[in-house]
């Protein structure tokens, strides 16, 4: 361990960057059922419901590829600050408005907040990682996120209380005491990214493609994973406390239930590692996607509570595989120079499958009952594994193991350093070995 240098001095950055996303994201997770709440407070419907959610969405579809762009070309820090600011002010605003519309348009805003704190902290989570540390970090960067939906759920069940027609102004307080906590992640945003890193990209002329990106192997089925995965995780979020309000169980039950699912979620990713080498890349996303999608589709039974929450459990712990590994997956796969980039079209994906899932939920929900969009997450998230199962078997480990470094894509990441330093020193005495010098002398310092 010794003799392998880090890109950077220390993972002191890494904490910093998981607490100020833990701070950011439980914002985000005790705001989005405050905001379901205070609309049916409001006179809104199921359909009502799907639609504010899918806003929150909505504008990050136009905006996320040109934010990848100038990240491969710039700084990322920027962009943290700038997300937190965006998040509070959707929240203390959706809090304040007393209309469907302004409550959408808020939560919009808030969504593109979270989408810019999250693009730049991916971004420097993979430029500031050596190609074996990437499934590691992005593990822990994303306990970060869990961490956020088990603390933000309670702390919304807590404030919110329907009795005596109070459901409005109780979720209000909710959504303000957000805006509240998502500025505290301030405090955490200093020397997060290294200078040598910063604007460690090609020149702003030489832009990759965005359907070279696409047509990378590996890059699609990494999107599409995250997508069903995160698409379920936000119809749980935004759907949950209808489900409640129909099956009369408390505000603040439902805010325990979800964040039992988040802790399920640490949990998984305290263990991914471990997972990782005892069943490989493709055995864990194929059977993780699996049950999840089982499960998901189970929280459409009129089951006791007790039972629902051992089901959102095993949910959690589930659905916590996809994300992180799908960020290593895009990450590896996409084509130098393009890895923001890469980043942001996955995000892309997740916010196209947060607009059109939750509005799909609120039309099936509207027209069928408000358990059917689970059976809807459910067949997704099957759909899901099949792309693990087809996909990782294309790009995933080779037969001699499970190793998170046999993906597809290292043939085009730093070799590690014990074999860069063996290839140098061999081809000192060899001849002819210019051709790849280049690729060999390429340090696991760059590795983002």
């Amino acid at each position: 361990m010794a003799d392998r240098p880090r890109p950077g001095p220390g993972r002191g950055w890494l904490l910093r960057l998981v607490i100020a996303f833990a701070f950011a994201q439980g914002a985000v997770s005790m705001a989005r059922p405050a905001v379901s709440y205070r609309a049916l407070a409001l006179g809104a419907d199921e359909t009502a419901v799907g639609v504010i959610a899918g806003v929150y969405a909505l504008l990050p579809l136009f905006v996320a590829v040109p934010l990848g762009r100038r990240t491969d070309h710039g700084r990322c820090a920027p962009l943290l600050p700038l997300g937190v600011l965006l998040i509070s002010g959707g929240c203390a605003l959706s809090g304040l408005v007393s209309s469907l519309p302004a409550m959408a348009a808020w939560s919009g805003v808030m969504g593109l907040g979270h989408l810019c704190f999250v693009i730049g902290a991916q971004s420097i989570v993979a430029r500031q990682s050596a190609p074996d540390e990437q499934d590691r970090n992005f593990g822990h960067f994303t306990i970060g996120a869990s961490l956020g939906q088990l603390i933000g759920p309670i702390a919304a069940g807590a404030l919110i209380s329907a009795d005596s027609g109070a459901l409005g102004r109780t979720s209000a307080l909710a959504l303000l005491v957000s805006a509240g906590v998502c500025a505290v992640a301030l405090a955490s945003l200093w020397r997060i990214e290294h200078r040598r890193t910063a604007g460690s990209g090609p020149a702003p002329g030489d832009k990759v493609p965005v359907r070279a990106i696409l047509g990378a192997r590996g890059v699609p089925a990494g999107i599409l994973i995250s997508m069903a995965v995160l698409s379920a995780t936000d119809i749980l979020t935004a759907y949950l406390p209808v489900v409640g309000e129909h099956r009369s169980i408390a505000p603040a039950t439902v805010g325990l239930l979800l964040s039992l699912r988040a802790a399920a979620t640490i949990a998984c990713r305290l263990v991914m590692t471990p997972l990782l080498r005892l069943l490989g890349r493709r055995a864990l996303l194929t059977t993780s996607c699996l049950l999840a999608g089982l499960l998901c589709a189970g929280v459409a039974l009129p089951v006791s509570v007790p039972v629902l929450a051992v089901m959102l459990a095993v949910l959690g712990f589930c659905l916590g595989v996809g994300q992180p590994l799908s960020m290593t997956t895009v990450v590896r796969a996409a084509p130098d120079g393009a890895r923001s980039t890469a980043l942001a079209l996955r995000l892309t994906g997740n916010r196209l499958g947060q607009v059109a899932a939750p509005a799909a939920a609120g039309l099936i929900a509207g027209a069928v009952g408000v358990a059917a969009p689970f059976v809807l997450l459910g067949v997704g998230l099957l759909g899901a594994a099949g792309l693990g199962l087809r996909g990782e078997g294309r790009t995933g480990p080779s037969p001699r193991g499970p190793e998170p470094d046999d993906e597809e894509g290292t043939q085009t990441e730093p070799a590690p350093v014990g074999e860069a330093v063996s290839d140098r020193s061999s081809r000192r005495s060899a001849p002819g070995g210019c051709p790849r010098d280049r690729h060999a002398d390429r340090s696991p310092r760059s590795g983002g």
